[in-house]
This record gives structure tokens, sequence and C-alpha cells, in this order.
């Protein structure tokens, strides 16, 4: 792990106290592990229990979504994951009763991550979820973070009078009993699944969406069968019954299969299936084709119901996530996805209030933003279950889904199957997810005003995420992926597009002069080591608050950072960029990354992204003051400090 994502300057210190830490997490799935990884990083003291003896062995989430394979790469993570060399899933095929012969055909395919979508990995990435966790924990272990295993939670309490800096208590037991421990923390998390015991101390309510019900049949094996498509995702209709098809690592396949729904006239949500049964079953479903297995690695029946929780926090001491938060049916593969962006929305914002960069008040979105998500999510899975499994689709839909042709029907209304697949492709891929207006996602009603902010053309939306782009790094003419130059490192991220270096010379050289002045957004959060940070320091050579890139609209070869760049920037060399890749989505831009922005190739502008990627403001570059007082109403919307005040007084 690069030493500079792992920033240690933090405000409070848990001191020598062995029973004192920064956080408690409760539960070493997806959502506690990837809430635990970051905050171990940036140096905070964590105790982890989980109630398991040992990882997942078998069976559980598996599908990692385009923008998580994103996240997981911005982290380091992904070289470890794609090692077990995961099943990738380019398209899906639809299959259905034939009307001329027996059993079923297939009515077509598109692909699971649209061209549309502007991913960088355009595929679903299928891996057993016992080896993700495996990443994870390995990745701790370097941060000397250990899962207590196999212990469980008893109680805990809540007073900020009897401690202020430690108000959370919280008893946890080894599930045999052979010990008992009493710590306090600054926070409580529970990333317990959907059985919180967490949740249920806190009394908060459960409120389901979707009153249909269903119980799933999942055997994960290894089978031998001439149907032509059992290493794509498939969902298969037939007058016997539904399937889902998921390829899995190791020649393994996932079936999913529908046992009951409440919808049924014989209803039981306790019903079941033998694993011979369900075999059964697939193999009548799957006629004329032959299924036999060569061995089952996992089966299970279980009931789902489309759940969310009335509340994530009621105090902004103990939160919750992932599962504990939101279920719904597999059939998306998104369970695991929207808890790896609770975690990551909730571990920046506790480490931004911790370290003294923001108002206690900032923990207050995290509810406002995931509750959002997880409603859209609910929302979009009820759609997804009557598209796939009450109206399977036709040939001609497929395919003019597929070709993205205009979808208008006689009356030029889009085909509704049409606006749902690109919506869905969207959503499901995690590009789709947007965070309403707030004070970190700017919008006409922030308390910012500048005439600046927005300028003509911008086609980046805030609260969503930063838009794709290739540049050119100046210092060693790497072509890279911009939006991952900066790792998961805390940081907020200023991206200054500086257009024609001839054109805003005055303007970035103002910004710069303008930014080193006193209770700026950039000078209120230096380091205290500022003076001693090593020169190879590529990303928070001043303050852990925030990292620069300058990207000119010009070819390489005509930059020279000790002229083009101020002092102040040039010390982030390794974050000067050259705007010369040609991108097929703007064919005709000389800056395809400004373009596919919409910022103004001549006089450029700057982005602020939050430190999980989403896009907060968006300004014009101008020359004086202007760009760093909007830049400063904007922070100090949440800023544990004033900024930007009058010179005058000083």
């Amino acid at each position: 792990m690069d030493e500079s994502m792992t920033p240690r300057e933090r405000v409070g210190n848990t001191g020598t106290a062995s029973n004192k830490y920064d956080i408690v997490i409760i539960g070493a799935g997806p959502v506690g592990l990837l809430l635990s990884t970051c905050l171990a990083r940036w140096g905070y003291k964590i105790k982890h229990i989980d109630n398991r003896p040992e990882p997942t062995k078998t069976g559980r989430a598996d599908g990692i979504q385009p923008r998580s394979l994103d996240l997981l790469r911005n982290m380091g993570l992904k070289p470890a994951i794609m090692k077990h060399q995961p099943a990738k899933v380019y398209e899906v095929a639809f299959w259905d009763p034939s009307t001329t012969a027996k059993g079923i055909h297939r009515t077509g395919t598109w692909a699971s991550c649209p061209s549309f979508i502007d991913a960088r990995y355009p595929f679903t990435t299928l891996l057993h979820q016992g080896l993700i966790e495996r990443v994870f924990i390995a990745d701790l272990e370097k941060n000397g973070v250990e899962i207590q295993r196999p212990w469980t939670i008893k109680g805990f309490t809540t007073d900020e009078t009897a401690d202020p800096e430690f108000p959370v208590e919280v008893d946890l037991e080894h599930v045999d009993g052979k010990g008992r421990e009493t710590v306090r923390a600054r926070y409580l998390f529970s990333g317990e699944g959907a059985r919180s015991f967490v949740r249920e101390q806190l009394k908060i309510g459960i409120k389901h969406k979707d009153p249909i019900a269903h119980v799933w049949g999942v055997m994960d094996g290894v089978v031998e069968t001439n149907f032509p498509d059992i290493k794509m995702k498939c969902t298969i209709h037939s007058e016997h019954g539904s399937i889902m098809v998921i390829p899995r690592e190791n020649n393994m396949v996932r079936l999913y299969i529908q046992i009951a729904s409440s919808t049924d006239k014989d209803w039981n949500p306790r019903k079941t299936a033998t694993e011979e049964e369900v075999q059964n079953s697939a193999k009548k479903i799957l006629q004329p084709y032959t299924i036999t297995w060569e061995r089952v690695e996992w089966y299970s029946v279980y009931p789902i119901g489309q759940g969310i929780a009335d509340k994530y926090t009621l105090d902004h001491r103990v939160f919750m996530g992932g599962d504990a938060c939101h279920t719904h049916s597999p059939k998306a593969g998104q369970g695991m996805n929207t808890a790896f962006l609770d975690a990551l929305n909730l571990a920046w914002k506790i480490h931004h209030v911790e370290a003294g960069f923001a108002d206690r008040s900032l923990l207050h979105s995290y509810e406002s933003e995931r509750k959002l998500v997880a409603e859209n999510l609910l929302d979009f899975d009820a759609k997804y279950a009557a598209l796939f499994s009450q109206r399977p689709p036709a040939a001609t839909d497929v395919a003019a889904a597929t070709a993205q042709s205009s979808g208008k029907d006689a009356e030029g209304e889009e085909n509704q199957f049409i606006k749902t697949f690109k919506e869905s492709c969207e959503f499901t891929s995690g590009y789709g997810v947007a965070y309403n207006p707030n004070s970190l996602n700017w919008s006409p009603s922030h308390p910012a005003k500048s005439s600046v902010i927005n300028p003509r053309g911008n086609k980046l939306r805030t609260g969503r995420i930063l838009i794709n782009s290739n540049v050119t790094r100046v210092v060693d003419a790497n072509v890279v992926h911009l939006e991952q130059e900066i790792p998961v490192n805390g940081s907020f991220r200023i991206y200054i597009f500086a257009g024609n270096p001839s054109v805003t010379k005055q303007a970035i050289d103002d910004f710069a002069q303008n930014m080193n002045k006193k209770s700026t957004f950039f000078t209120a959060y230096l380091r205290s080591d500022v003076e001693s940070v090593s020169h190879h320091e590529h990303h928070n050579p001043h303050s852990h608050f925030l990292t620069f890139c300058t990207i000119f609209a010009s070819k390489r070869s005509s930059i020279e950072i000790s002229n083009h760049v101020p002092r102040l920037l040039a010390r982030y060399r390794d974050h000067v960029y050259a705007d010369d890749i040609w991108d097929h989505r703007v064919p005709d831009a000389r800056a395809a990354a400004h373009a596919k922005m919409g910022l103004d190739q001549e006089k450029g502008g700057v982005v602020v992204v939050r430190p999980d990627g989403y896009v907060g403001i968006v300004t014009g570059l101008v020359e004086g003051s202007g760009t760093v007082d909007a830049l400063n109403e904007y922070f100090s919307a949440f800023c544990s400090k004033k900024l930007g005040e009058p010179l005058a007084h000083i």
C-alpha cells in the first residue's frame, strides 16, 4: 500500500488505553470490511468482530458491478480480486417458451453494461464472496487490524455526558461464552446483516415497500449440460417455471430458482424444496436441453422480501449499513455493491469529522444520501422483477434495446421495455447512483451563490460520479485514467481544467495566489508536518484535506511544468496532465476530457470531487479571486472553520 494513501494526521487520540477505540464494527461482510479497510488505512483504531469462526465458505453475494470494480481498483484491491480469475459477464441472454417447438429458445441477448454507459469495465465480475472477503482481510492485516472471531455484541449504550470523547460503551462476548469484553468507542457500526442486533436494540423498524415476497432456491455447483449459454448470465422463462443462470469461477454456475411467491394461491413463506427437487425443476425448465450436476458446492432456500430501515442512525454515533438497512431480491446483483458504497460514504465522513476538517453535521448526510439510494434500489428491484418475471421480452424489444434505436412507437412514446432496460442498465452498473442536492452537492439553493459556479456548457451533474477520461501524465508521458489517478485516500480531489495555457496563465496564477491567503479552503487545513513532508509525497504534500490535479488542453510536448504551473500546484507535479488523447465519444474535440466534462477548451474550469468520487461543484477558472472565493463559499457549508474571511481585519 502506498504510504501516501494513509493519512495519519488526526484530531483526538485514543491514547494508550487498550479498551478505547475510534470505532467498533460488528460484522465482517462486505459493508463492514470496506468501512474497516478505509478507516484502518487512514490511521484509526478499530475493534472489528464477527460471529462466524471464519470468512464465508460458500454461497452468498458474488457480483461486482462495473462501478464497484472502479472503486476496488481505486483502493488498489482489483489485482487481488482478479487473481482468482472470476467469471466476467459481458452479455445477458433471454430465453422463453418456443412457439414452434417444445421447450425454450433464445429470444435475444444484450450487453450487461451497454456502450451508452461510459464504463471502464463494461462487465459484471462474478466471484465467491468469501474470496472477496479475504482480499479485504489481508489488507486489514497489513494495517494492524484483525477480525476477532467468533465474537458477538451483547449490548451497548451511548452517553455523551459521561464520556464526550468515547460516548459509546459496547459489551462483547465470545459466542461460546468463553470471554467477555467491554470497550468504549467514538462510533459503533452494525454490518450484521438482515438480523441486526443493533437495529433491534435501537427499535428501528423495517418498512416493506413491495408486499410481494418470494422463496428462492439457490444452488452453486459444477454442471454438465448442452445448454449453449451456461457461461452467460441468463433469465429463462418456461411453462415449468423460471431460472436465472449466473456463471462463476472454477467452472461453477449458480442457479436461482423461484420456489414460491406470495401471489401463489397456496403461498407459504416457509415453503422449502430439497436439492433434488430443485435440480428436477431445473431439468424441466431447461428442456429441450439437458443438465446434470458433477457436484453441488452450496444449496440454500430462503425467503426474500423487500425491506428498508426507517433510520440508519439515531444519534450519529451508532450507524448501520448494508443488509442491516435494506433487503431485496438477488436478481440484479446489487446487495454487495450497495453495501460497498454505504461503507465508503460513511468512512470518509467519519474521517473528515474526526480529522477536524468538517462539522459534525456532515454525518447527517450519510442517512439522507444512502437511504435515498436504497429506496431507489427497492423501486428498481420491483421493476426488475416485473420485467423479467412477469413479461418475457419479445425478440423485437431485445433487438431494439440492444441497438439503442429511437425506441419510439407510432405515437412517439418510448417503448416502456426499452426505457426500463436503459434505466436498469445504468442502475445495475452502479453509474446511475445520484445523490440529491445538499451542502456537499451544489445546486442553486446551496449557500454558495457566486456567478462563476456552474459555468455555461457544464455537463457534470453534482451528486453523480466523475465522468471517465484519458489524459497524458506530463512527467512520464504515461496515458492514464484521470479519475483513477488519486486513490481512495479520504481527500477531496480538485481538478483544475486549465484550458489553453496561453489563455489561462493569469487565471491559474491568481488561483494559486489567492489559495495561499489566510483562511482559504487550502490554508485552513495545512498539515502540521508540512515543512518535513517527503519530496516523493504525490497526493497530500500540503494537506490531507485535498489533492490537486491540473489538466491542460494542450499536447504534452508543449507543456513545461516550471513555466506553465504555479509553484503551489507544481508541487503536485505527478498530477499535471495533457488533455491530448482522442475519445470516440467526442470525436471532434481538441481536448476530449474538457469536452466530456462540458468545460471550455480555451478557458477551462474547476471540478471538485468528493473523497468518494462524486462531483461536488463545478466552477469557472477566472482571473482574480473569483474561483477561490466560490470554492471558499462551497466548503464553508460543511467545513469546521470559517473560510474566506476578508483580509482587512487580519
